[in-house]
């Protein structure tokens, strides 16, 4: 068995923490739990009849107030970067740590989740600056860790993009 460590990063509140519970447990719940430092999960997958055993890094939030710690980075192999469909500075503070990331450990596999899916009719995301994801060769996928739409799709495609 492959073992793989991949982050997950984005802004305060967008819902990494609902994701990972979503990608592990099937679950969500609708109370908001702030992550302080980072939680560590692990689930296999199968990509091209190899089992990959994903350590999953979730990070705390980044906001005005806290910055997320590049040293937890070290030795991860892709990356999530999550944003919020409903606000739209959460997508700049993916671009932004993008680069951070980039310039901490390289250029490694990631793929940019835009989540709350479940309420796409309240999104109010900037089409040039997703335009500037889709340019830059990044793979976008909407996400509902609510309903679970996209979640196990987005971990597959990470873990086949890693390998």
């Amino acid at each position: 068995m492959i073992q793989k460590k991949i982050c997950i990063l984005g802004a305060f509140a967008v819902g990494k923490t609902s994701l990972v519970r979503r990608f592990i447990e099937d679950g969500f719940d609708e109370k908001y739990l702030t992550t302080v430092g980072v939680q560590i999960k692990k689930r296999a997958v199968t990509v091209n009849n190899v089992e990959v055993n994903l350590i999953i890094w979730d990070l705390a939030g980044e906001d005005e107030f806290q910055k997320v710690q590049l040293s937890y980075l070290r030795g991860a192999s892709g990356y999530f970067l999550v944003a919020d469909g409903t606000r739209p500075t959460t997508l700049d503070t993916a671009k932004i740590l993008r680069q951070r990331v980039t310039d901490t450990i390289g250029a490694v596999p990631f793929i940019l989740l835009i989540n709350k899916q479940d309420v796409r009719d309240d999104w109010d995301l900037d089409d040039r600056a997703l335009a500037e994801f889709a340019q830059a060769g990044c793979t976008i996928i909407e996400t509902s860790a609510k309903t679970g739409l996209g979640v196990a799709d987005a971990f597959q495609q990470l873990a086949e993009k890693i390998l």
